[in-house]
């Protein structure tokens, strides 16, 4: 199955989960020249984690990344916030992304894990979000895989589970380096629903998209 060219959001455990051409920074974007003095967030790597070998060449996108767009995986609430569960998630949404839906790899470039670690979603994301110019070609929205980066929170938002702390400054942490690295405005940051017809990233989720602008927007 070709994820790049077609792509139909699927189930993750049964339930509905979830950039515009690279743009350069203007005068107007606010965001800050000087960004390598924000320090970068710990990102747990493919290698670090356990990963699979994508069964396909991963493809990159050579241009920067014009938005970022959110998402949860439908997975457990868990209450084990831990670096060993994060890395868990990270093998089962692979697992259901290239088992499942057929895909070469995970479809997010990064996933949050409710303890507050990012993992490396789909191979090379890391690299090339350090490189800042360009971003690998994900599997997560349709029509969108090649203008923005796919960051996906570990949970179901749809449901009346709160966003943990840990698990919410990570989101903006990461979200603000990614908008510094490829000068990205915080009004480009969309979630799921907002291009397709789907749930994602959830009501919870979906909701303070605007307080993470802001969150984001502060640091730029």
């Amino acid at each position: 199955m070709n994820d790049e060219s077609s792509w139909t959001r699927r189930a993750l455990l049964g339930g509905v989960t979830g950039l515009a051409a690279g743009s350069l920074i203007g005068a107007d974007t606010g965001i800050a020249a000087d960004v390598e003095e924000f320090a970068a967030p710990e990102i747990i790597g493919c290698g670090n984690w356990g990963a699979r070998p994508p069964s396909e060449p991963i493809t990159l996108v050579r241009r920067r990344p014009a938005k970022l767009i959110i998402h949860h995986t439908v997975t457990a609430n868990t209450g084990d916030f831990s670096k060993k569960q994060a890395k868990r998630h990270a093998r089962q949404v692979q697992d259901i992304h290239m088992d499942g839906n057929g895909w070469r790899d995970t479809g997010y470039l990064f996933i949050v894990s409710r303890g507050g670690f990012i993992t490396e979603g789909r191979h090379r994301s890391l690299a090339r979000l350090r490189n800042g110019e360009d971003f690998v070609l994900g599997a997560h929205t349709t029509g969108q895989n090649d203008k923005g980066v796919g960051i996906a929170l570990e949970g179901n938002y749809d449901v009346t589970a709160p966003i943990p702390a840990a698990q919410w400054r990570a989101l903006v942490h990461l979200s603000t380096f990614a908008c510094r690295k490829y000068r990205i405005p915080a009004k480009k940051i969309f979630g799921h629903r907002d291009f397709s017809a789907t749930a994602c990233p959830g009501r919870r989720m979906y909701r303070r998209i605007v307080e993470l602008r802001t969150a984001v927007r502060r640091q730029l």
